[in-house]
């Protein structure tokens, strides 16, 4: 796939409406959380426990959200400077819409929000140094795409950016905000664009050509080129995974995984491994929405770093 213009020529076949039999959903981020830890499962869809956002996940939101609008300008002004003046009326806009985030910044505390703010900045010069966004015209940004697997469980998350070439190949982008790679993050990602890769295989008939992430702080690129066969393993990965997040359920036992990802839990008080007690098992659990996955979007502080 170049870097030339691209255009959906397909149309929007991943927002179907799913049919009646569908009884449960998964996003990525939460089937990631079951296979780092099935207690951090818990903790986010189940008893679905508050976090405080981090600077580090504002910071991600804020990039995420410039890069969005960035190719709502015309590709002549897609430049390093436009994205920079972008960052500050976003953030602006996300404490709007999300006030907690203003709590990041103590009142007054002006200087640290300018320097949260250049750090921002400093990312986008990292995404100009791995991409020409002149030459490109996403198909989609941060969309909700969805697809039904083993005839009743919808699949469902958003991706950053999906590019469609003039001859339908498809390429998925994935943006990092933290440095390049690490192995227990690389897997998450990785898993991430696969469960991408696998929606968009079943709703449009076409297997992803490339999965990419662009890692921003290191100005670094990771290609993947997935297959038919493999995201077939996947898919059956992906239902025998939700079985087993359904056996936890019914028995009420989602026990913790100690990693180095721990280090990133907003949940240590509460979790055994580290002497802590998890609340009561909530009875509404036993009957959930089935079109209900909390916290679609990604949350975990270090997924993206």
């Amino acid at each position: 796939m170049t870097a030339e213009s691209v255009i959906d020529t397909q149309g929007d076949q991943t927002t179907a409406q799913p049919p009646v039999t569908v009884r449960a959903s998964l996003s990525p981020s939460r089937a990631a959380d079951f296979k780092t830890c099935p207690l951090l499962y818990r903790f986010r869809s189940i008893d679905r426990l508050p976090e405080r956002p981090t600077v580090e996940q504002a910071r991600g939101t804020l990039v995420h959200a410039v890069l969005e609008r960035l190719f709502d300008l015309p590709a002549p002004a897609r430049t390093p400077e436009s994205a920079g003046d972008l960052v500050a009326p976003q953030w602006d806009r996300l404490v709007t819409e999300e006030p907690e985030l203003a709590e990041l910044f103590a009142d007054g505390d002006a200087d640290g929000r300018e320097e949260f703010l250049r750090s921002a900045s400093a990312l986008l010069h990292g995404y100009f140094s791995v991409e020409d966004p002149r030459r490109l015209e996403p198909a989609k940004r941060e969309a909700l795409i969805s697809a039904v697997v083993d005839d009743e469980l919808l699949i469902r998350g958003y991706l950053d950016r999906l590019d469609v070439a003039p001859d339908g190949a498809l390429r998925v982008v994935d943006y990092k905000t933290g440095g390049a790679p690490r192995e227990a993050f690389e897997a998450r990602a990785l898993f991430q664009l696969k469960f991408y890769a696998l929606v968009l295989w079943r709703t449009r008939g076409v297997v992803p050509r490339v999965l990419r992430l662009l890692y921003l702080k290191d100005a670094e690129v990771c290609d993947y080129a997935p297959d038919a066969e493999e995201l077939v393993r996947f898919e059956r990965t992906v239902v025998a995974l939700w079985r087993a997040i359904e056996q936890a359920t019914a028995r009420q036992d989602f026990r913790p995984r100690p990693s180095r990802l721990c280090d990133w839990c907003s949940h240590q008080a509460r979790c055994p491994s580290f002497g802590g007690t998890p609340p009561p098992f909530p009875v509404a659990a036993a009957a959930p929405d089935p079109l209900v996955d909390a916290r679609a979007r990604p949350a975990t502080p270090g997924a993206d770093e």
